[in-house]
């Protein structure tokens, strides 16, 4: 019976593998061998057979640490972790800014001397036109969205103000402003030939600083669409609000300026960065030339007889074949696709305020009858600045933040669990499709139900502004719009209605002393700039209560208040007068100087600050 041998495995380095190797031999041929100097034969081997198990412990050991997002260092390894993670990295970090567009527009008399912007000359600005930078010409930025000089809503409005007078001081030429959100990017375009249909076939962009991939085209002129994996089937489709659409919806276009659908689509391609360098995109796998019955057989319809069935199965039936259905999306073939991706970002798209000049851009006037000489001066009048430096232009994600972000996304998962996922991707639908300024869920239990327990059912109370940033209902074609924006996100059991929460105008009354030697009405005129600046709308969320403490508090500390005398809420109500036509009982809802609000999800708000509140100075 052979004897147990005594092996260490806890050493793994060049040292303690040599020494393990002489201790060994000592041990176990003591009289086979036992000259242990340096140079010596048997002392070479040693060294060399350290020298490979060092080596190879070095290597197990990094790939063993390459695996685990933790640990990973090796910038491939890491991005292919994170997007294990769902997480897609960031090249390049893209500044943002808004910039101004101006255009002049001539003043025509509307009657009774009324002068009026003459709108038949408003331009149109394309999406993704480019402004490029004054001290900086290789920086340029995107318009992120179409600009209608003719269009105004709460969330675009456009400012009119009077350009220049004629002799009797009549306007001869208005001047129009709208405002664009703008990313540092600049469109590139590449193409890819493809043959006979390959499954999953990818093909590699490249460049430096990629950005995103805008749109791809065959030769055809068919769309394919990004989806984050190829077995998501639907994607939001955004289309213009005009009669061209849907005529029910162009009422609110001012306000919702796109409609927001969902839609299937076949031909469909994901992306991922394989480095900071290069991104590959991936296509479906579907044979675009053989449909799934081909595929994938239905056994139940084989041999029943009828003539768009088969007779036999002529393959063998083998599950891997799924992978070449339409299920993951049809391959390209035959075709050559045009991608146009975004470049851009980097420090050095930090530009300051009033760099961004230069517009690069397909402008057209929306009213094709117009005098040539007037229209040449509108054109030659279109003008464009930043008022605000832009920010965020950086380098990509730094490996712990793609650590981190990978984690985090992982939590979230793209889907809507918690009524407070629901209220964040209410707010953070893109302004595009309607804007959700205001968001409360709550939970509603079916008590008819026999399965009540188990059918959420959630109630969603929403609120917007108006062109004046003052609370408003959500039009019906918002509220279409955010239904079909969550209806990617939610559980398949959820049922979510989504609803209008109640508008409570109120004014405060209060009374105060002042202290002597103090101006009464700079104090007072300082207290109502104080709770002006409380009550901004910005602060305030449905359900929340009105703290009377607070705001004793507050006027406390206002320079030259002595004393607070009385502070006093009052319902203001009547749509006559421009409030809210939802009366309600404030002293009755006051209890421990709170006013809370009533069961129905409801915000207050004082529309009208400037006379809405109102102080006045009273003596001892």
């Amino acid at each position: 019976m052979a004897k147990s041998r005594d092996i260490k495995y806890i050493n793994k380095d060049f040292g303690a593998l040599k020494q393990n190797l002489i201790d060994y031999s000592r041990t176990y041929f003591p009289t086979s061998y036992n000259d242990f100097s340096p140079s010596s034969p048997g002392m070479m081997f040693m060294e060399m057979a350290a020298y490979v198990g060092d080596v190879l412990s070095f290597y197990l050991d990094n790939q063993l640490q390459e695996t685990f997002l933790q640990f990973s260092r090796q910038e491939n390894n890491l991005f292919e972790l994170a997007y294990m993670f769902s997480y897609k990295p960031r090249v390049t970090g893209v500044a943002s800014t808004t910039m101004d567009f101006y255009q002049q527009v001539p003043a025509i008399d509307s009657g009774g001397g009324n002068y009026v912007p003459d709108y038949s000359f408003a331009l149109f600005i394309n999406q993704n036109s480019s402004v490029k930078s004054t001290s900086n010409s290789s920086v340029s930025f995107l318009v992120q969205d179409d600009l209608n000089f003719a269009s105004s809503g709460s969330m675009d409005p456009t400012e009119v103000t009077v350009y220049s007078v004629d002799g009797s001081g009549d306007p001869t030429f208005f001047l129009l402003k709208k405002s664009r959100k703008s990313i540092s990017a600049t469109i590139n375009t590449t193409t890819v030939s493809v043959g006979s249909p390959q499954s999953f076939f990818t093909t590699n962009i490249n460049d430096s600083n990629i950005v995103e991939v805008l749109d791809c085209f065959d030769s055809d002129g068919n769309e394919w669409s990004e989806v984050q994996t190829l077995g998501q089937e639907t994607v939001f489709d955004t289309v213009r609000n005009s009669n061209a659409f849907d005529p029910n919806f162009t009422a609110d276009s001012g306000d919702v300026p796109y409609l927001l659908r969902l839609k299937k689509v076949q031909r469909r391609f994901a992306t991922k960065f394989i480095d900071s360098g290069s991104m590959q995109i991936q296509f479906g796998a579907g044979k675009t030339t053989d449909d799934d019955e081909s595929i994938i057989p239905n056994p139940d319809n084989v041999g029943i007889g009828l003539p768009y069935e088969r007779v036999k199965l002529t393959t063998a039936f083998s599950p891997t074949n799924f992978i070449f259905t339409n299920t993951y999306g049809i391959a390209p073939s035959n075709t050559t696709l045009t991608i146009r991706y975004l470049t851009g970002g980097g420090v050095e798209a930090n530009v300051p305020s009033n760099d961004l000049t230069t517009l690069t851009a397909n402008i057209e006037f929306l009213n094709s009858s117009l005098d040539a000489t007037t229209a040449q001066t509108i054109f030659n009048s279109v003008a464009v600045t930043n008022s605000t430096a832009s920010s965020g232009g950086g380098d990509g994600d730094t490996i712990d933040e793609i650590r981190q972000n990978s984690l985090s996304q992982f939590a979230t998962q793209q889907r809507t669990v918690t009524a407070d996922d629901y209220l964040v991707r209410a707010l953070s639908m893109p302004s595009n499709y309607g804007s959700i300024s205001k968001a409360h869920i709550t939970s509603v239990s079916l008590k008819d139900s026999p399965n009540a327990e188990n059918t959420p059912i959630l109630d969603l109370y929403t609120l917007t502004y108006d062109q004046n940033k003052k609370l408003a209902t959500p039009s019906s074609t918002l509220k279409q719009n955010l239904r079909t924006y969550l209806s990617q996100y939610r559980m398949i059991g959820d049922v979510v209605n989504i609803k209008e929460a109640f508008i409570v105008n109120i004014g405060v009354n209060f009374g105060i002393i002042v202290l002597p030697n103090y101006n009464s009405s700079e104090v007072i005129l300082n207290c109502i700039n104080s709770l002006i600046e409380y009550f901004s709308i910005d602060k305030w969320q449905i359900n929340q209560p009105i703290i009377l403490k607070e705001l004793n508090s507050l006027l406390d500390r206002v320079e030259g208040v002595q004393t607070v005398d009385n502070i006093e809420i009052v319902n203001k109500v009547g749509e006559s007068l421009g409030y809210s036509r939802f009366g309600y009982d404030i002293l009755g809802a006051t209890s421990s100087r709170i006013v809370y609000p009533s069961l129905d999800p409801m915000i207050f708000e004082v529309k009208y600050p400037t006379t809405d509140i109102l102080g006045k100075v009273v003596s001892f």
